[in-house]
């Protein structure tokens, strides 16, 4: 189904559920694929900085201007009238430049009136390059969450169903909850998506206009709506089980399809949650293979790295050499302490991943356990990952490791990569913080142009030169004396950035030992998010947290804050993304407000150790003395180390995507696709 068509449609037919908007997925040839990586990384960057759909947006923001007098003499009823006049105008013209911006213009002083606040420039700007299908790049701290409602509003108006995604359901609720009164003004129903909803109450709330939903939630119920239709799924057998089925059929779907999305943080969505599939499974008793798991569990203790088998840290995997084969080999013929159904195959492939869970999953790092549960970690927020679980065996030899008891195997009924499952939208946009360093990518996966939204007001960001120490007792007590100096000494609010919730717990001991009162932000701790991060701009207050927890959530200055320099951003170890330490120190110093950012690492950090090992040990030879780095080498030894790592993490989003079109493929004769 084309957008044209879409906008042709009525809200009656829309509501209905038929036809199910989608857009049906073409996998592009090479040509095509080189084609669009050339055109997003490298033609598109340079029209860009010549003006083009930027130039178009200005336009829009002064016309929109332009309105704003008009708009403030009108009375609620008359706006109202105005809205239904204009929606005709935004269907005929396709969210034309003239008609967008008298909508905008009237839904900026509705927000006033409703809301208690308007859209900036900056925002309607940024609402206009969403509502063409664009990334927008804004600036953390100012407004994504309120500059969507435009577009929204304006796609919502003419009957497009719209789904606002964010990354979590805290942020899915509060969104929906805050911005619900500006919709009902237009008579558009707004309802949040959660996960404790049952699939009645979600297919009301996809009946509405507007859904804010997690990108989890969201795709599960595509992928159970999938699964609920059975060999039915196609678009083909779809069109005709509607063509025949009488009215007032009740539908086996939630979603009335996939016409409009706005995902918010959506490098976060698209590129970091991107590497691994999403996967719809039911559970099978634990207790049918907890025998071979605990034999591996312990065979793989007397295997020697190196000789029997080689780890692959940059990969997060291991491998078996032959010897370690052979050995498999002989203690399968040997059959001590293994279950009579055991196979060749079976063994090596519980060893291999008794291997993994040994040498390569570490207890509050990729995973915690909260009330006796294996709960992973989400390593680029931080977040746990509820209702999520490794796959072919890993959970169970964790949680054998970990002396819990087997949760039982996941058997999957259904599953579909991001980059498939997004793309299927009729009309897609996105907003984000960091994008611009992955646009190539998200051009090419996902056809989306990245643009930069210019701030509303000039940034005050103060960044110290990075410092590189020698090893993680000295980067401690570096971070122990910052925070001291800028919390204790100078009464500003100081965040503290780790990567794993082991170093979190590690500098709070410090930090407790210095006396410094503190809390601690990390995914044994994230009901209480929102709570924390609202208080973290506090006057002298220390807030210790893994990744971007807290994303989402804006950090307000408390009073006298500002004098004293703004918030301080401690970053005590680099991520295997820039897009992330960016984002990270792009918590201090919103909207205009000041603050600062400094950098202590330690030069024996995860990313230096497996992303660029000779380097660092290079480097280290060459300045053992020294003590630091100088900072052109830490430079130099940073990009090389993440130009590695996010090379990797490109080539398994790539591989992934490409394994999950080979299984759509194979499936495809049934009529079914995940």
């Amino acid at each position: 189904m084309s957008e044209s068509l879409l906008l042709r449609l009525s809200p009656r037919d829309l509501a209905s559920g038929r036809p199910y908007a989608e857009r049906d997925e073409r996998p592009p040839a090479w040509h095509d694929e080189l084609a669009l990586g050339l055109w997003h990384g490298g033609v598109r960057p340079a029209l860009r900085m010549m003006g083009g759909r930027a130039a178009s947006a200005r336009r829009v923001v002064a016309m929109t201007r332009s309105h704003q007098a008009e708009m403030a003499q009108l009375d609620d009823a008359q706006l109202r009238q105005r809205a239904a006049a204009l929606r005709h105008e935004l269907r005929r013209s396709r969210f034309g430049a003239a008609a967008t911006a008298a909508f905008f213009a009237l839904v900026r002083e509705v927000a006033g009136r409703v809301l208690g606040k308007r859209h900036y420039d900056s925002q309607v700007h940024a609402g206009w390059l969403l509502l063409h299908g664009a990334l927008v790049e804004m600036a953390t701290g100012e407004g994504k969450t309120f500059a969507a409602t435009l577009p929204v509003c304006a796609a919502a108006l003419v009957g497009l169903p719209v789904h606002v995604v964010t990354v979590n359901d805290y942020l899915a609720a509060r969104d929906a909850e805050a911005m619900a009164p500006l919709y009902a003004f237009f008579g558009l129903r707004c309802g949040a998506i959660v996960h404790e909803l049952t699939r009645e109450e979600r297919r009301l709330v996809y009946a509405g206009e507007i859904a804010y939903c997690s990108n989890k939630e969201l795709t599960f119920d595509y992928l159970r709506d999938r699964t609920a239709l059975g060999d039915r799924a196609s678009p083909l057998h779809r069109a005709l089980a509607q063509a025949v089925a009488p009215a007032g059929t009740p539908t086996p779907t939630v979603l009335r399809g996939l016409a409009f999305a706005i995902v918010d943080e959506a490098d976060s969505v698209f590129i970091d949650e991107a590497r691994t599939p999403l996967i719809l499974s039911a559970t099978v008793p634990g207790s049918e293979n907890a025998a071979l798991v605990g034999w591996a569990l312990a065979f793989a203790a007397t295997l020697r790295p190196g000789e029997d088998f080689e780890i692959e840290r940059a990969l997060m995997r291991v491998r078996l050499s032959e010897l370690g084969r052979e050995r498999v080999d002989a203690a399968l013929e040997d059959g001590a302490m293994l279950p009579p159904e055991a196979t060749r195959r079976g063994c090596a492939e519980a060893v291999t991943q008794a291997l993994s869970a040994r040498w390569l999953y570490h207890r509050d790092q990729q995973y915690v356990v909260v009330e006796g549960k294996v709960q992973i970690v989400d390593e680029s927020t931080g977040r746990v990952m509820a209702d999520r679980a490794w796959e072919r065996g890993l959970h169970q030899a964790i949680e054998a490791k970990e002396g819990l008891a087997a949760t039982g195997e996941r058997v999957t009924l259904a599953r579909i990569t991001y980059q498939r499952f997004f793309r299927r939208y009729l009309r897609l946009a996105g907003m984000s913080g960091t994008a611009t360093e992955v646009a190539a990518e998200i051009g090419r996966v996902y056809g989306l142009p990245v643009w930069r939204v210019p701030l509303h007001r000039p940034s005050q960001a103060r960044r110290a030169a990075p410092r590189c120490l020698r090893d993680g007792e000295a980067r401690w007590s570096a971070v122990v004396d910052s925070v001291r100096r800028h919390a204790i000494e100078q009464g500003r609010p100081v965040l503290v950035g780790t990567r794993t919730v082991l170093a979190s717990e590690q500098l709070s001991l410090r930090l407790a030992a210095a006396g410094i009162d503190h809390v601690v932000l990390n995914a044994k701790h994230d009901r209480d998010e929102a709570q924390i991060v609202a208080r973290a701009g506090a006057p002298g207050t220390v807030t210790v947290a893994t990744n971007m927890a807290g994303r989402g959530t804006d950090i307000q200055l408390g009073a006298g804050v500002a004098e004293r320099g703004g918030m301080h951003v401690i970053l005590t170890e680099y991520h295997e993304s820039a897009r992330i330490d960016r984002q990270l120190f792009g918590r201090a110093a919103r909207q205009g407000d000041p603050g600062s950012g400094e950098a202590l690492v330690s030069a024996d950090d995860e990313l230096f150790r497996v992303h660029a090992p000779r380097l660092s040990r290079f480097l280290l030879r060459l300045h053992a003395a020294r003590g630091e780095l100088p900072t052109a080498l830490l430079w130099l030894l940073r990009r090389v180390a993440q130009a590695s790592s996010e090379a990797r993490s490109r080539g398994a989003r790539t591989a992934s995507l490409k394994h999950d079109r080979r299984l759509a493929a194979m499936l495809s004769f049934s009529g079914r696709g995940e």
